[in-house]
């Protein structure tokens, strides 16, 4: 790496790198396609971002030469706030590019000449169709949580962004699987790519404290609410938008600093409330699971799953926000009576061997969750 990049990471407190980057960064500077197995929370944002900055050129007026895809605007907007500083050392220019947001500063900053744009698929069609965006010079491609986009039907954009770009550019591909639709962009898009992969499928699972607590209804917020307490930042999930909004007013009633994301709410709203809680400001965010892709927060205690997930895939997705980057984490799955059945379902299939435990909001075990062994109250 040059001199002014390491520069701008140690100002940060960035002095030692993470597996992904130490595997990926050399060849990315080499000029070659990578193609990197990796989970959010990684590291893998700098090791897109320091290719990019060492190797995009300056830009005309509408035609960028470093783009990067990401499947969702909160991930848009947290990539290029770990980038920008790398970029501003080489008086590169950057713009994201996502919907919800005011189109015309986009568009002003595309005028200007911005050199990388981070952008999700829909609002960057958008520009190019109405001749806002040109994507011909773009010499250097990364798709981001290339799996995500997969989940959330975005291929279809992907592919048509990738072939309005010129063939001749570097792509470098992450995901956290490389099945399906992930493999075709890789034989279709790629070339000659070298694979690195970071983390075995399970590290999460073993690394994180899972707890399985049977709550009453009524008495569910609070139980949340006292598990919040002894941890600085919780992410809770629910099901549904409408569950969002109900769950942050049941947390606030029961006395806790909480705030709802989903696809719902005005965009500035997610970005104060997002921007809240990765500052650490704000205590509690409620997130439905699309809100939540991509999310990379730092330092995040405690994920609770206030609506058990649906298939153990969504339950490792959800989990996963809390071990992150070699830390431990505590996940909570809570569950009603009629729910009990199905979050035993969800454990067998996990291979997590942990009773489901009825407790009340008073009990003064949820102070800490990851002190206290489940084992002693015998199997559920």
């Amino acid at each position: 790496m040059s001199p002014d990049l390491v520069d701008v990471l140690e100002k940060a407190g960035m002095t030692i790198s993470f597996p992904v980057q130490r595997l990926c960064i050399p060849d990315a500077l080499a000029g070659r396609d990578v193609c990197g197995k990796a989970k959010t929370g990684s590291g893998k944002t700098l090791a897109f971002g320091i290719p990019l900055a060492e190797r995009v050129g300056r830009a005309e007026p509408r035609k960028p030469t470093g783009l990067v895809l990401v499947p969702t605007r909160e991930l848009a907007v947290q990539v290029a706030e770990v980038i920008r500083p790398l970029l501003a050392a080489r008086d590169l220019r950057l713009v994201a590019v996502y919907g919800g947001a005011q189109m015309g500063k986009q568009i002003a900053a595309l005028e200007a000449g911005a050199e990388v744009v981070v952008a999700t698929p829909g609002r960057l069609i958008d520009l190019i169709d109405r001749k806002l965006a040109d994507l011909t010079a773009v010499s250097l491609v990364v798709l981001d949580e290339a799996d995500r986009m997969a989940d959330m039907g975005f291929m279809p954009q992907v592919e048509w962004l990738l072939r309005h770009t010129d063939g001749r550019h570097q792509t470098l591909l992450f995901s956290a699987t490389l099945d399906g639709g992930i493999q075709g962009l890789v034989d279709r898009y790629q070339r000659d790519p070298v694979f690195h992969e970071v983390g075995s499928p399970g590290a999460n699972v073993e690394r994180m404290a899972h707890r399985f607590l049977l709550v009453h209804e009524m008495d569910q917020p609070k139980v949340a609410a006292a598990i919040s307490r002894s941890g600085s930042r919780t992410l809770v999930f629910v099901n549904t938008k409408r569950a969002a909004d109900r769950v942050a007013r049941a947390l606030v009633d029961a006395g806790v600093d909480a705030r709802a994301i989903h696809g719902d709410l005005r965009q500035d709203a997610r970005e104060r409330a997002l921007k809240r809680f990765t500052e650490g400001s704000l205590a509690v965010l409620v997130a439905t699971d699309v809100a939540a892709r991509g999310l990379d927060i730092d330092s995040l205690d405690i994920v609770i799953q206030y609506d058990p997930p649906p298939d153990p895939k969504t339950y490792l997705h959800r989990s996963g926000r809390t071990a992150r980057a070699g830390a431990a984490g505590l996940a909570v799955t809570l569950c009603r009576w009629n729910e009990e059945l199905v979050v035993r379902r969800l454990k067998r299939r996990l291979g997590i061997d942990q009773p489901i435990v009825e407790m009340f909001s008073n009990d003064p075990r949820l102070a800490d969750l990851t002190a206290w062994d489940p084992g002693e109250e015998g199997a559920a």
